[in-house]
């Protein structure tokens, strides 16, 4: 989702006050220290466990809220849990992403424990499964973790550290088919229908049209966008001091924060020129891309979620491995009113209809200039005594 990049200026007066002040220092580089995670385990880490979250914690996750926490309380297992307080109740209102960033999790903690020679038995919902209406304080999985032999590495470990989610233009040049064969075979193991859309014609223009309205309501919803405005972290001492969210580290924003130009309490008001700016340049991006995934599933229950997420690591890790970039487009997939018809739209498109069906990731894919690694908190931020 191209959330940091919802902050459009319009206007001379604001623009001209703005550059006015001393910005000396100011980047769009992140602080190192909020992204200090991406270096990988610390040096000597002696706990396994805590070498495998340290690769775990980079997962891709729904406005990068990071929220796994995990009990180290018993000797070899990692215990999992949803932290209740970073939900998305808004744009995500049966925690749908949520599962399936602790999907995304579990499975680089997977790839992980490989690389250790260790076998990772993930038993997911050791108390039961979630309602299909909101989460609870029960685990999400416990994982055992052992020495195993016959063990064998996945390759796509190796992108963990190089993978990013990039918002930005893509080139018009397709994916290579060699690379999307690639992708699809990482997912073939889990209970997912994968695919592509890419070589122009109408399938394509559809898909461009159901991202950009998707994408619109998003952004003209009160309630959608102060629950990105919620989350949002503006200049370095925000972003090192969360380090998560979404950040903007842009002089320009920083500048209309600092005389008080931009209020993240309240919404933007109807015609708001700066959201009409946000909505012209992301269809800008969606009429360059060039191929658009997918992952659809049978049903729609919590495990099912979770493979999900399991699922679509992999693909990026893939893509990564590949040259390509990707990004999630989660607007239509969202559960809530406004979304409806669009939800509809790319469901009837993919040939998935619900309830039996459920499209659970839905992305653009295309070859762009590297990006830097979303904050990320640390691995001791995530460590609790349930």
């Amino acid at each position: 989702m191209d959330r940091r990049r919802f902050i459009r200026v319009a206007g001379g007066g604001v623009i001209a006050a703005a550059a006015s002040l001393p910005l000396a220092g100011c980047s769009d580089t992140y602080p190192s220290e909020a992204v200090q995670a991406w270096q990988g385990p610390a040096p000597g880490e002696s706990d396994v466990r805590r070498w495998v979250l340290a690769y775990a914690i980079l997962a891709p996750h729904s406005h990068n809220l990071q929220s796994w926490l995990v009990d180290l309380g018993v000797p070899g297992e990692i215990m999992l849990y949803c932290d209740l307080q970073r939900l998305l109740p808004e744009t995500d209102p049966f925690s749908r992403q949520i599962m399936m960033s602790h999907g995304t999790f579990l499975e680089l903690l997977d790839l992980a424990a490989r690389r250790r020679g260790m076998r990772a038995e993930i038993e997911l919902f050791p108390q039961g499964e979630f309602g299909p209406r909101q989460l609870d304080k029960r685990p999400v999985a416990r994982v055992r973790l052992s020495q195993d032999a016959g063990i064998r590495p996945d390759p796509l470990f190796d992108q963990v550290l190089r993978r990013r989610t990039n918002r930005e233009a893509y080139e018009p040049r397709e994916p290579s088919a060699e690379a999307l064969r690639a992708i699809a075979a990482s997912v073939a193991a889990h209970r997912v229908r994968a695919g592509f859309t890419a070589g122009g014609g109408s399938a394509l223009r559809q898909h461009r049209a159901i991202a950009s309205e998707a994408w619109r309501i998003e952004l003209e919803t009160p309630r959608t966008i102060l629950e990105s405005y919620n989350v949002l972290r503006v200049g370095p001492r925000e972003i090192a001091q969360h380090r998560d969210g979404l950040s903007i580290n842009a002089p320009l924003v920083r500048a209309l924060t600092a005389l008080g130009l931009f209020d993240r309490s309240k919404a933007p008001a109807p015609g708001d020129a700066a959201i009409a700016g946000q909505v012209k340049d992301f269809n800008a991006k969606i009429a360059a891309t060039p191929a658009f995934f997918w992952l659809v599933t049978q049903g729609n229950d919590r495990r099912t979620q979770v493979d999900a997420g399991r699922a679509y690591a992999r693909a990026q890790l893939a893509a990564t491995a590949q040259g390509l970039s990707m990004q999630p487009l989660s607007q239509a997939l969202q559960e809530y009113p406004e979304q409806a018809g669009t939800y509809a739209a790319i469901h009837a498109l993919l040939e998935a209809p619900p309830p039996a069906h459920t499209v659970q990731m839905w992305a653009r894919v295309g070859y762009a200039p590297p990006v830097q690694p979303a904050p990320r908190r640390g691995v001791d931020a995530h460590i609790v005594r349930a």
